[in-house]
């Protein structure tokens, strides 16, 4: 009887090891060099064709740069913005133009705009793979937060196939 119960109460703690330690190691997609250089080009190609000199940059899932195109024409400010309102959409998982907008209606919210980092002005689009955000991307230039977020939204849509 005792030999049965030191082996349940082996088999019980191994068990438990395994839990916690399958607990300490986690698996996540994330952004790669040409996935970000595509989504990056396709967001500049569809502006331009809109008639809008934009920057578009590509984070990755830690808001960390992975790609940068700047259009013909584009403005100097337009790379500070688009990387910071991709920093902003890859943190929050979130549009930045969503972002704004609930910020202006609820004062609770008011303070977003005093995290360093963050930009609420539209332009700054989540790239997700089912559910989970490994990246995001941010557009500057064109005349309108909502513009911006159109061509990101179009630039993640040409790439749709590879987000699996």
């Amino acid at each position: 009887m005792q030999n049965r119960l030191a082996t349940v109460a082996a088999l019980t703690l191994s068990l438990i090891a395994t839990a916690a330690s399958a607990d300490g190691v986690r698996t996540e997609k994330n952004m790669s060099l040409d996935l970000a250089t595509q989504i990056a080009a396709q967001t500049v190609a569809t502006c331009t064709a809109n008639g809008y000199a934009v920057t578009a940059t590509v984070v990755d899932r830690a808001g960390t740069v992975r790609a940068v195109q700047r259009a013909d024409n584009a403005g100097p400010h337009t790379l500070e913005a688009s990387r910071l309102k991709a920093y902003t959409s890859a943190s929050a998982k979130n549009t930045t133009l969503a972002m704004m907008e609930g910020a202006q209606k609820n004062p609770a919210a008011a303070n977003l705009v005093n995290i360093p980092g963050y930009l609420l002005l539209g332009g700054g689009v989540p790239v997700k793979v089912g559910n989970e955000v490994i990246g995001a991307v941010g557009v500057g230039g064109a005349p309108g937060g909502h513009l911006d977020e159109q061509c990101a939204v179009a630039g993640i849509a040409k790439v749709q196939d590879l987000l699996k």
